[in-house]
């Protein structure tokens, strides 16, 4: 029969990445730690973990096993926890990955908010562009756009899809260059597109019909992020394709205006991810509810 404690044990070695981060933190000598995962490996006959001496990576075995695991472990930490407090008071280290303009579009206030609430809580953001290991970089709840493709992550839409990128230009830039009048003229016009490789970039959108146009436009200027795309057409550069949460205080300012108003290309929302796991701790679970309802009121 397996020793749970041990199971336990591994969780928090794949949590942290190392042997010795995890036996700093659970105050036991790394060795010994080393041995009781050594131990559940020979009680399952399979290797959970390949050592090396720069880091630690799970076999495919010990993939399937810490998801299916990982939630137990937390159930039974969670359910010790309540017990011990008498209470369900969201809070702990809440670690959250979001892209690196995350904080263009959402309020720093409503994170003051949050805290103002929930006292116990803390937050530590990792923002970047860059997909995150949820499991590798200890995150609990990752944030990102586009659609789902991580199956081995637990995820929901947290911001509806209703919100279609759309074509925005400054009023400087359409003075001097005109308004177009069809999806096609935009190939003649200055666009401001998302890095990648190649000349050109197509941009498909749906007409006013319903149905599905495209363009191939040359970039005059290309991105990484959706605020480089956002102050490049403000400062007049061209025109540019971002969905409207982005765009939106510059559109009331009037920095930005449409262009081409009846094209949309549908937005695929975003997402937050999670470790898999059957019981979220109630700190992830309550700023997920923040960012669900704070980034669809951007929508109205």
């Amino acid at each position: 029969m397996l020793d749970l404690n041990d199971v336990a044990l591994f969780v928090q070695v794949v949590r942290n990445g190392s042997f010795a981060e995890a036996a700093r933190r659970l105050g036991m000598p790394p060795n010994t730690l080393s041995r009781r995962v050594q131990q559940l490996e020979e009680q399952l006959g399979m290797r959970l973990l390949q050592r090396s001496t720069r880091k630690l990576t799970l076999t495919s075995a010990g993939e399937a096993f810490h998801a299916r695991c990982a939630g137990a472990v937390d159930g039974l930490n969670e359910a010790a926890q309540e017990l011990l407090t008498g209470t369900q008071e969201p809070s702990g280290l809440v670690r959250v990955a979001a892209p690196a303009d995350f904080f263009d579009f959402f309020q720093m206030e409503w994170v003051a908010a949050f805290l103002a609430t929930y006292p116990k809580v803390r937050l530590d953001f990792v923002l970047s562009d860059a997909k995150t290991d949820l499991i590798a970089d200890q995150i609990d709840l990752a944030l990102r756009g586009g659609p789902m493709q991580d199956s081995s992550y637990i995820g929901r839409q947290v911001m509806l899809c209703e919100t279609a990128d759309r074509l925005v230009a400054s009023p400087a830039y359409l003075a001097a260059h005109g308004q177009p009048d069809s999806l096609q003229d935009l190939a003649r016009h200055a666009c401001i597109t998302y890095s990648q490789a190649g000349k050109q970039t197509t941009w498909r959108l749906l007409d006013p019909e319903g149905g599905s146009e495209e363009v191939q436009v040359t970039p005059c200027l290309s991105g990484n992020t959706a605020q480089a795309l956002r102050k490049a057409a403000v400062a007049g550069m061209g025109i540019t394709l971002l969905p409207h949460p982005i765009t939106r205080r510059d559109l009331e300012a009037g920095l930005l205006v449409p262009v081409l108003p009846h094209y949309k290309r549908p937005g695929s929302g975003l997402h937050a991810l999670y470790p898999s796991r059957r019981h979220l701790p109630p700190a992830v679970s309550a700023f997920m509810a923040l960012v669900t309802e704070k980034l669809n009121e951007l929508q109205g």
